[in-house]
């Protein structure tokens, strides 16, 4: 006879309604069962001081260690006793096993990855700009506690023309920008928030609906459906938790009335999801701790496309209200408890079996080499946010993309990695036949053809492209290149002879992945793309146009590994490497704009056209050395005097050996010589900035690392610091 034990934190079993359905039910299904709490444990001589029910009431008896235990209690309270309860699990099998809180599950789905594209993505917020570029995104927000239960400290959180509206259940508030700074300082200091994109499902009536989802493991160990039900908030709420005032209904009846003909294939589709994720769950508990999981509570919902979304899962989720299906839950939970303590070696056999299939599952990991004239960095700290919303991605740091480099990385990757990003520099030929040498990608991006080391080419640009051409050669010939179609220069790629798939992005031009509708925000871009036969709108942290081609080749990327448009344009809000287009907030309303890493020809061009695009009053530009050009420098910096003149900056200040020249032809295009000023002399610029910098004034320094022009920025903050 199996002897079933209940784990409870509370010492009077009379106190826990479901305990007297547990004896009864297991006295009816030929099982002994007794009620403890962690401290009545006695390991000395494996017994128990527990509760037995008989004749009408619990008595206290000493027991024998129990064959299998079912783990009742709250498990914040039972934390106290977490030593008493691990030496339990390693000697006896637990029918209910934690699988973490929102977040860990979310995490855990991303791993079974056949349920990734059902995963409303998720951010922990650590800040209020990481809570305002998520905001931005999406424009309607669902901001909720890490370990919320109940659906209890849920707001919605909407951007409105005058401000914001924060919404908890049926009630509205409109907050300044002022006053939502503060409530999100608020919640973040008494604990952890997540953030996520609002999906609603809504009934034909108006009202905000989901799905439980409660399934259990039989008798045979297998999943089984309990029940289904939806669950409708009260008018005006957006939360159909009962705890709330929701209220439920039968699954049948409602699927007729919100689905008419497609109701009996609904109810098939959620029968078959809930059992499929429940099964996947449970693999990935015995593959990653050797437990299973007896029970489940999955939330769901249903946007305007009847497309599933993961709202919640649940590992304790209790009884399904108003349905008298208390005895049918507790009835599989006795039978799944006998099953369990009768096959612990069938058990410990398919953990094995899983583990020894996943090995061998484990395939090729992708490869992501990026080089290319601009835009390395950016374009590797897009797809590395991507790509990390599902996977253990190792990613070069910023800027480490020289040969030493990627055998520093080559020594650090390993196993646990499901895919690498690394930028591929060069300066010489032969540079980047030796990176593919260390590590060969088996998807290549070339970002662009342009001027940067052009000097160490004969100032010839189809030499530049030769050498960049070597990732095409050096990568895995079977594997997926991508390229820039409405850039010039890299026709001249010699990719005539590659075996394996070429996909464009493009602005200008048609390409695989075309952006179109770009705009600037107040603190990013947004564009428009078609993906996977949909228009969806994107919003990037960053200003630019030119780093839309840098999202475009990471959504490329991400999309040939099979991310959902949901997981790119969440991990599109990325962290943006530093002193990339920054911008400083300064006081009497004085705007300065980092953008002092690397300088060449495009990227002047690029960071004036921002310049010019987020400028409200007087533009200011101040322009360092571009290196590395060779015979080509005079040429291109007279281009860059005339781009000054021709998109209508107020002011341009040029810094460092030669740079005059760019001022010298601005003023030959009729830019006003007043408004042109150079300096060799760092202190004297100071000094002619302290005397000349207005209020309202916009301010561009770009440079390159190597010219020290960031001196400038920091500069510029600390004089006229806010």
């Amino acid at each position: 006879m199996t002897t079933i034990g209940m784990l409870h934190h509370r010492l009077d079993p009379s106190t826990v309604l479901k305990s007297y359905a547990f004896a009864a039910v297991a006295k009816a299904e030929g099982a002994k069962f007794f009620y403890f709490t962690p401290k009545a444990v006695n390991f000395v001589n494996r017994s128990i001081k527990g509760q037995v029910y008989e004749n009408g009431s619990w008595k206290e008896r000493i027991m024998p260690f129990p064959d299998v235990i079912y783990n009742a209690g709250s498990p914040e309270k039972l934390a106290i006793s977490k030593e008493i309860i691990e030496k339990l699990k390693s000697e006896i099998p637990f029918t209910t096993n934690s699988i973490g809180n929102k977040w860990n599950i979310n995490e855990r789905l991303k791993e079974a990855k056949n349920f990734s594209n059902y995963l409303i993505p998720s951010e922990v917020i650590k800040n209020l700009d990481s809570f305002y570029k998520f905001l931005t995104a999406f424009q309607k927000v669902v901001f909720k506690p890490i370990d919320g239960r109940k659906g209890k400290g849920i707001y919605l959180i909407s951007i409105k023309e005058d401000g914001f509206e924060v919404r908890k259940n049926s009630e509205n508030e409109c907050y300044s920008k002022e006053q939502l700074d503060e409530f999100i300082k608020e919640k973040l200091s008494s604990g952890t928030f997540i953030i996520q994109p609002y999906i609603r499902s809504i009934t034909s009536s108006g009202q905000i609906y989901d799905f439980r989802l409660h399934v259990q493991k039989n008798g045979e160990g297998k999943w089984v459906i309990t029940t289904i039900y939806p669950r409708i908030a009260p008018k005006g709420s957006i939360i159909p938790n009962i705890n709330n005032g929701g209220y439920t209904n039968y699954l049948t009846p409602f699927l007729e009335q919100e689905f008419k003909e497609k109701a009996f294939n609904m109810k098939r589709t959620l029968e078959h999801f809930a059992l499929s994720l429940a099964s996947h769950l449970d693999q990935l508990q015995m593959m990653k701790f050797g437990e299973v999981v007896d029970e489940l509570g999955i939330d769901v919902g249903l946007d305007e496309n009847m497309k599933i979304w993961i709202y919640e899962v649940n590992w304790r989720p209790g009884c399904p209200p108003a349905f008298y299906l208390e005895l049918d839950v507790v009835i599989h939970t006795i039978q799944y408890a006998m099953y369990l303590a009768k096959n612990q070696t069938k058990i410990k056999n398919e953990i094995n079996e899983l583990k020894k299939k996943k090995m061998e599952e484990k395939g090729k990991k992708p490869v992501i080499g990026i080089t290319g004239s601009a835009g390395k960095t950016t374009t590797k700290a897009f797809l590395g946010s991507i790509l990390s919303k599902k996977w253990n991605v190792f990613e070069s740091k910023d800027y480490w993309n020289t040969t030493e480099h990627t055998k520093k990385h080559a020594a650090e990757i390993n196993d646990k990695h499901e895919a690498v990003v690394l930028e591929y520099g060069m300066a010489y030929p032969g540079v980047i036949t030796e990176h593919c040498s260390i590590i060969q990608p088996t998807i290549s991006v070339v970002t662009n053809i342009g001027l940067a080391h052009v000097g160490n080419f004969d100032g010839d640009i189809k030499k530049v492209a030769q050498a960049k051409s070597e990732i095409i050669h050096g990568m895995d010939q079977t594997g997926v290149l991508i390229i820039n179609k409405d850039d010039e220069n890299s026709k001249h790629l010699e990719k005539q002879h590659f075996k394996g798939k070429i996909m464009t992005v493009g602005i200008k031009s048609p390409a695989t992945y075309r952006a179109y509708n770009i705009q600037y925000e107040d603190n990013g871009m947004s564009f428009k793309m078609r993906l996977r036969g949909q228009e969806i709108k994107l919003f990037i942290p960053i200003l630019g146009e030119h780093h839309v081609y840098n999202a475009l080749n990471a959504i490329a990327v991400a999309d040939h590994l099979g991310f959902t448009p949901m997981e790119i344009k969440t991990g599109l809000v990325f962290k943006k490497p530093p002193r990339r287009l920054t911008i400083y907030n300064c006081k009497d309303n004085i705007t300065v704009i980092d953008d002092t890493v690397h300088s060449h020809p495009q990227g002047v061009k690029a960071a004036l056209d921002v310049l010019t695009n987020i400028g409200k009053q007087r533009k200011i530009a101040i322009i360092g050395q571009m290196r590395e050009l060779g015979e080509l420098r005079e040429q291109e910096y007279r281009k860059v005097g005339e781009y000054v003149h021709e998109i209508g900056v107020d002011l341009l200040i040029t810094y460092g050996f030669r740079t005059d020249e760019i001022g010298t032809q601005a003023k030959l295009k009729g830019f006003p010589a007043a408004n042109s000023h150079h300096f060799n002399n760092k202190e004297q610029l100071y000094t002619f900035l302290k005397n000349h910098i207005k209020s309202d004034d916009t301010i561009l320094v770009k440079g390159a690392s190597k010219t020290n022009m960031f001196e400038i920025v920091r500069f510029l903050d600390e004089t006229f610091q806010a």
